[in-house]
């Protein structure tokens, strides 16, 4: 069903919940691992994206090392006997570090009357709707993002105070909403369209483990309500119905055994593909709507009875490679769209993925294709960073050299000025060259800034500008699909502010003159000298920026060497009586032994 009519989609909240109520085990059973029907296990690593990056996964704090974040983790597998020893096997209880000391003072014979704690003591928390995070329960805005505890965010979006309490925001989105009411309400004159289905907020984790998982429903109801409260969606765009992607439409994407992998999910209460990729029973037909949503906004796009679009679909999909489910996702919703317009006519297809992680299922499902440009700007730190791949050097293979392109930032922090210097120095370059017939973002906003995960600083006006330098391509046919971003006051107002360029309106704000940091220059500079044989039109800027670069290394040694002179002879020693040993610890000449 399509949110048309219905502004807020709070009320969805209680619908998933019932139903997850109604599904829950009657014996307490714990959640199990997902089992595939042909018994054949996979194996993706060994550390899962949500307990490395971002997070630490035993007591629910945002890390704040930049070099956080490591590989995956693989799907277990086995038939119904395993599936009871793993349900024993998850019911009983880790052991912390609380159990593992209360466990000493019960070995200990001591009599003594000494208690160094008390024996029980109850803290209570709650976590920040805005972020996830975890805060005692005296405090009343969260520590981490600054987000009201009970905030209005899900009613309203980010248009709600992160202040204060939830208040009557209804005048004002009324208000909102009535000014832009006109001719586009009708679907025949709107140029934008929006995917969106309620039944994809039922995917969710059913048990809560110690912190919420941040791939959750909360992240489309706050981006509906930005867009309802500001009468952008329902009101401007139009909705398109909803149907579920076919077998035969999947299997273009992903290999058999990964189709009826997620497909049997449907059939148990709760299980896992990684430690951080859930399903429940509702997982499977939310996933393929998600990519029917995609697959149809690309021929409303192709065929021209929309202009662009936008899929605001969970869950995300650019993990999802040709036979693994990982990191959030379960069927790859970009690849799904790429392959939709191709059949619908057009030949050649780019994918511009600004999501902060890697999307290594796409890159891998397109390695070898040459009619689809893969394009990735993401955070790799030399492949500490999830997922680990997304290297400049991964160009692809088998005669499509060149397809892909990847910018792999080496620090957190990156904002705007990086991202649109790479965007006009490395995506518009080599996308102008290829002429796509359709364009596609895989927009994460992950790399927004606040978000617990990414810890980087693209503010919406960078997202605007990014998704505005794209819309020249491909004659303006341009599908923007949702995949990461966890903090909802981020996430909703960067969506909110791309939806807003695809419907005709400026970015804002002009970011054409911008610097990047020295990191990024060099960042741009590694992929110009790699992309260079592969696409001519990248000479000019190669040549200009390794002058830069020099510049810069020259002007760095020149530090250097002041620096190492300090430090091993004060200035003041130049004049006066220690002028010799000034002279001598600096380097300006050097005792010569006299020969007799």
């Amino acid at each position: 069903m399509i949110l048309a009519e219905n502004p807020h989609v709070s009320s969805e909240y209680s619908l998933a919940s019932e139903t997850l109520q109604m599904s829950r085990l009657t014996n307490g059973e714990a959640e199990i691992s997902l089992h595939k029907p042909n018994n054949q296990v996979q194996c993706q690593g060994s550390n899962g994206r949500y307990g490395n990056l971002g997070f630490d996964g035993t007591n629910g704090r945002p890390c704040r090392d930049e070099n956080c974040g490591k590989e995956d983790i693989g799907v277990s597998s086995g038939d119904a006997s395993t599936d009871v020893l793993s349900k024993k096997a998850t019911q009983q209880k880790e052991m912390t570090l609380e159990d593992m000391y209360n466990q000493d003072l019960n070995d200990d014979d001591d009599d003594s009357d000494w208690e160094p704690f008390p024996q029980h003591v109850e803290i209570v928390k709650w976590f920040c709707t805005n972020c996830t995070m975890v805060n005692l329960d005296d405090v009343v805005h969260c520590d981490i993002c600054g987000e009201h505890r009970e905030s209005g965010i899900l009613r309203h979006g980010f248009f709600a105070s992160s202040l204060l309490q939830d208040s009557g925001l209804t005048e004002i989105g009324a208000d909102t909403r009535e000014r832009h009411k006109g001719p586009q309400d009708s679907a025949s004159n709107s140029s934008t369209a929006v995917g969106f289905d309620e039944r994809m907020l039922l995917h969710s984790e059913v048990q809560m483990k110690s912190h919420p998982h941040p791939e959750r429903p909360d992240r489309i109801r706050a981006i509906a309500a930005s867009l309802a409260t500001a009468g952008i969606f329902p009101g401007r765009c139009y909705p398109i119905s909803a149907r579920e992607i076919t077998r035969e439409e999947l299997q273009m994407v992903h290999s058999l055994d990964h189709i009826e992998a997620v497909d049997h999910t449907s059939h148990m209460f709760s299980s896992y593909f990684t430690p951080d990729t859930y399903a429940n029973e509702h997982s499977a037909h939310a996933a393929r709507l998600a990519a029917g949503l995609c697959a149809d906004l690309t021929k409303e796009i192709v065929s021209g009875r929309a202009k662009n679009g936008f899929a605001l679909v969970r869950p995300p999909g650019h993990h999802a490679g040709v036979r693994q489910a990982m990191g959030f996702c379960l069927h790859n919703n970009a690849a799904a769209a790429a392959l939709a317009a191709q059949a619908s006519g057009a030949k050649k297809v780019l994918i511009v993925d600004w999501d902060v992680h890697h999307g290594n299922g796409t890159q891998e499902i397109f390695d070898q294709n040459k009619s689809v440009l893969y394009m990735s700007l993401h955070r790799h730190e030399g492949g500490k960073f999830y997922p680990g791949t997304g290297a400049a050097d991964e160009v692809g293979s088998m005669g499509a050299e060149g397809y892909c392109v990847n910018v792999p930032w080496s620090r957190g922090g990156v904002g705007d000025n990086d991202y649109i210097f790479a965007f006009q120095h490395v995506v518009l370059p080599i996308a102008s060259e290829f002429a796509p017939d359709f364009t596609i973002i895989s927009a994460g906003f992950d790399a927004a800034r606040g978000d617990p995960l990414g810890c980087c600083d693209v503010t919406p006006a960078g997202y605007a500008k990014m998704t505005h330098m794209l819309t020249d391509l491909s004659g303006g046919k341009l599908l923007v699909i949702l995949e990461g971003g966890y903090n909802l006051r981020s996430i909703s107002s960067s969506a909110t502010a791309v939806i807003k360029v695809l419907l005709g309106e400026s970015p804002g704000c002009e970011l054409d003159n911008t610097l990047p940091s020295r990191s990024g220059l060099q960042t741009v500079l590694e992929v110009l000298q790699i992309q260079n044989k592969y696409w001519p039109a990248l000479g000019s800027s190669l040549t200009k920026f390794q002058s830069q670069c020099s510049m810069y290394t020259i002007q760095n040694k020149k530090k250097q060497i002041k620096k190492r002179r300090r430090a091993m002879a004060p200035i003041w020693w130049k004049g006066g009586r220690k002028t010799l040993l000034y002279r001598l610890l600096n380097g300006h000449f050097h005792l010569k032994r006299r020969c007799l």
